[in-house]
């Protein structure tokens, strides 16, 4: 029998699409290595701190609207209209909150199902609740948040990450603003 001179054939060359398709791929498992000074046993605690928060936040926004959008009685104008200046406020903290995770090498919440995992903030699905009801519930939701706030303030303390202590101070002082309005709407004169 006689051998064949010719050689194997070549492997056919990777189309361009399955190169770019396995960077792609490679990249989704790479470390995210955000330059920081904080060591990663203190970013793992804080991202888990500020993601609860986050989802504290989205929750919380979504609630004081929903009071905002079913909001009823001789008052309704006022409480409409503070309603949606406390959400709006509240809805501008996330983007704060989710970059600074982002700037110490954290990843942080991705959808609406992880922040029903994370939150804090009881919902209120009911039908009908009164608008002193309503005032009271948000006026507890917030102080509960400002608490949370002050833990997560006390967590980037031993951390020594002052850039999100000095975050968290700011959101403490709209949330105990926001509990003090809603308090001060909420008085029988």
């Amino acid at each position: 029998m006689a051998k064949s001179t010719s050689k194997p054939a070549a492997p056919k060359s990777a189309k361009p699409s399955d190169d770019k398709t396995a960077a792609v791929k490679a990249r989704r498992k790479a470390d995210l290595a955000t330059p920081t000074s904080i060591p990663s046993n203190a970013v793992q605690d804080i991202q888990g701190a500020m993601n609860a928060l986050l989802a504290d936040t989205f929750a919380l926004y979504l609630k004081t609207k929903n009071f905002h959008w079913h909001m009823s009685g001789p008052h309704f104008r006022d409480y409409h209209l503070m309603l949606d200046e406390q959400s709006a406020e509240i809805l501008g903290t996330t983007d704060d909150m989710a970059e600074r995770v982002r700037k110490i090498g954290g990843t942080t919440i991705r959808s609406i199902g992880h922040i029903a995992r994370l939150q804090r903030v009881e919902d209120n699905d009911a039908d009908f609740v009164t608008p002193h009801s309503m005032l009271a519930e948000l006026r507890q939701d917030n102080l509960d948040f400002v608490q949370r706030l002050r833990e997560a303030h006390d967590l980037c303390d031993e951390h020594d990450d002052v850039a999100t202590e000095s975050l968290i101070e700011n959101w403490i002082d709209a949330a105990e603003r926001r509990a003090w309005f809603l308090f001060e709407a909420s008085r029988d004169v």
